[in-house]
C-alpha cells in the first residue's frame, strides 16, 4: 500500500463546498496525510525540514488547490520554492524523491469544455499544470494524470458527493496499486 501525502492549499477553505466535502469523504482514510498549508503555515513561515521530512515518509504527493488566475495559491508556489532545494530534490546530488509520483487535485470553477482550444480558456487544464510536470521530471518524479472537478460554481450538493466518492475511488485506487 502506498502512502499519499495530500498538500491542500485553499485561502477561503470555509467558503469552499467543494474541498470541504472532497476533504471530509477522505477523512481517516487509510494511508493518506492531509497537510493543510495554510493552517500549518498561517505566517507562510515554512518549516523546511519538516516538509521534507513528511515527503520522505510518502511515496505520492498531491498538491490540492482551487484554480486561481490558472495557477494555484500562492501558498503552493511558496511552498516549492523553499521545500524543493537544489542538491536535495534536484540537481546532481538531489535525489530524494526519486521514483515518487506527484500529481495535483484541482477544482475549477468552469465546465470542461471551457478548458479547450476553441473554449472560454482556450486550452486545454492540463496546459496550465505544465509545471508541476515538469517539476516533477526535475526531481525524478513521476507526474500522474490529475484529478479535476470542473464547474465548481454550478454543482448542486449531489453533484458535490457524487465527485467527492468520485475522489475517495481516485486515492483508493493511487494507494492500492
Amino acid at each position: 500500500m502506498s502512502r499519499i501525502l495530500i498538500l491542500f492549499a485553499h485561502p477561503a477553505f470555509e467558503k469552499s463546498r467543494v474541498h470541504y466535502q472532497l476533504l471530509a469523504t477522505i477523512r481517516g482514510m487509510q494511508g493518506v496525510t492531509v497537510h493543510d498549508l495554510y493552517e500549518t503555515y498561517p505566517d507562510l513561515n515554512i518549516d523546511v525540514r519538516q516538509e521534507q521530512g513528511l515527503l520522505l515518509q510518502h511515496d505520492i504527493i498531491l498538491f490540492q488547490h482551487p484554480l486561481y488566475w490558472y495557477s494555484a495559491p500562492a501558498m503552493i508556489k511558496q511552498w516549492q520554492d523553499l521545500v524543493l532545494e537544489h542538491g536535495w530534490a534536484y540537481g546532481r546530488t538531489g535525489t530524494a524523491l526519486r521514483g515518487k509520483r506527484i500529481t495535483n487535485v484541482i477544482s475549477a470553477g468552469t465546465k470542461e469544455d471551457a478548458y479547450q482550444p476553441d473554449g472560454w480558456h482556450q486550452h486545454p487544464l492540463t496546459d496550465f499544470l505544465l509545471p508541476y510536470k515538469q517539476t516533477a521530471t526535475l526531481c525524478n518524479m513521476q507526474y500522474l494524470a490529475p484529478f479535476v472537478v470542473y464547474g465548481t460554481h454550478q454543482l448542486d450538493a449531489t453533484s458535490i458527493s457524487e465527485q467527492a466518492i468520485s475522489y475517495k475511488q481516485f486515492l483508493e485506487t493511487l494507494r492500492d496499486r
